[in-house]
């Protein structure tokens, strides 16, 4: 089992038990106008989040929901660990067990923050949130933030799939119904659009990497250097080729189940680039198209996105 496996497993059985007794329009809350899991957060916790303490070697993942923030965790985890003993990742998993901690910044009982101060270093975090919305201590700290993104148009896909196989999330009648919430942010954690345009506005700091997905999947060694590179990470040549070995999609859906349980099916779908083309109309591929360049056009992460390549119809 990977870091934490078991912790993982838990929170998922709990959550989708209590899940199945809840009615849709209670699944989800609203936060500062943006859209939240009822069952994993709380307007409670969302405001505790504001007294986070970063620590200047925290490595920070960010990823807007469906932009392979799962497999990213995997990957830098275990380029983190390749340092650690057997025996001191013992330590570490049951560190993070004994306190109860989440998989997502954002999630938990208010009390997280506290029992998070008591992880041992390096700590490595993940959210979804865009960074208007992160701790302040986060960049007052000098804590590196790696912002994983992807295309548009994949992402939408992949969400769309998400909501609907999630039992503790309100489903779809339609694709059609779920393209229109994406487009206008109903969704949770908000719109896709917002979130890269905030992250945008960071995109030069020198702590801050921007990395896509659609490069990781074209050479997850090449990724899998620079961000190690980034973080500090050392590895040898047979490390990377291990982790990349390790991280391919079909490698963790088979392991799924030991590793996210019953959330494992839900999680891994198809790991694709392009999938979208079996499903966008005509019209919705001219709609995103004025969308993105309304809301990101000629900006740095436009670039990175790489629109023209991966979401040409």
């Amino acid at each position: 089992m990977t870091r934490n496996s078991e912790r993982i497993i838990e929170i998922v059985d709990k959550t989708f038990l209590e899940g199945e007794k809840m009615a849709p329009e209670d699944m989800m809350f609203s936060y500062r106008g943006i859209s939240y899991p009822s069952i994993a957060t709380s307007p409670e916790t969302l405001e505790a989040l504001k007294s986070f303490e970063a620590r200047d070697d925290d490595v920070i993942l960010v990823g807007y929901p469906k932009t392979g923030t799962n497999w990213l965790e995997q990957m830098v985890k275990e380029l983190a660990d390749a340092k650690y003993t057997e025996e001191e990742m013992k330590e570490r998993i049951n560190a993070e067990k004994k306190l109860e901690t989440f998989q997502r910044l954002e999630l938990g009982d208010p009390g997280v923050y506290e029992r998070m101060k008591q992880l041992p270093s390096r700590r490595i975090i993940v959210t979804h949130l865009r960074a208007d919305f992160l701790p302040p201590s986060i960049f007052q700290s000098k804590a590196k933030i790696l912002v994983l993104v992807r295309n548009p148009k994949d992402t939408a896909v992949s969400y769309y799939h998400f909501s609907n196989n999630l039992p503790v999330s309100p489903s779809f009648d339609s694709w059609d119904e779920f393209f229109a919430d994406f487009m206008n942010g109903k969704l949770a954690w908000g719109s896709y659009f917002d979130h890269l345009a905030e992250w945008n506005k960071y995109i030069d700091n020198e702590r801050i990497i921007t990395i896509s997905y659609e490069e990781l999947k074209e050479d997850p060694i090449l990724g899998m250097k620079k961000i190690a590179s980034f973080f500090g990470f050392s590895l040898c040549e047979e490390d990377f080729s291990r982790i990349a070995k390790n991280t391919t999609f079909k490698a963790m859906k088979e392991k799924s189940s030991e590793t996210h349980g019953k959330f494992g099916d839900v999680l891994f779908r198809k790991g694709v680039v392009g999938n979208w083309r079996d499903v966008f109309s005509e019209a919705q591929n001219e709609e995103m198209y004025r969308k993105f360049q309304d809301s990101l056009g000629g900006t740095k992460m436009a670039a990175k996105i790489k629109y023209d390549v991966y979401c040409k119809a």
